[in-house]
């Protein structure tokens, strides 16, 4: 085998093993990834057992306590979601107050297995509350960027 050819092999079983690299990677950050949404850009097709992050302002009157139990809802202005979750919400839960969920959709419902409450929406991700900027909702005070 010449000189010529070893460098081809290599070359190839390199670039095989890269590739390979690659593809395990991109699929496991794939498989990861958990992405952020407000109640009015969920569709039909993320309530097809999607895990998501579910960002917005809890509805007045809308929170309902049984022990554990907690039911509430989600707006954003233009759209409004159900929650149901089970566990202790946080010291900072309240009407009005900016929540992020995580969870699945069990048919129109979203089955949230943890809830974060934002002190006030400074803390907010950009992306909702640029959302809830635009829908005239937004209860923070302007950034200073």
């Amino acid at each position: 085998m010449t000189g010529k050819t070893r460098r081809l092999i290599l070359v190839v079983f390199s670039g095989l093993i890269l590739g390979l690299a690659g593809y395990l990677v991109l699929n496991a950050l794939n498989s990861n990834i958990m992405l952020f949404y407000s109640p009015s850009e969920i569709t039909d097709a993320q309530k097809q057992g999607q895990r998501l992050r579910l960002g917005g302002l809890v509805e007045e009157g809308s929170v309902s306590i049984d022990g554990l139990q907690a039911r509430f809802a989600l707006g954003d202005g233009a759209g409004i979601t159900r929650v149901s979750y089970e566990g202790a919400l946080p010291d900072l839960f309240r009407e009005g107050q900016g929540v992020v969920a995580q969870g699945v959709f069990e048919g129109d419902i979203f089955k949230a297995d943890s809830v974060l409450a934002k002190h006030d929406e400074n803390y907010m991700p950009r992306e909702i509350a640029d959302s809830l900027k635009e829908k005239g909702v937004w209860q923070g005070k302007e950034s200073a960027q």
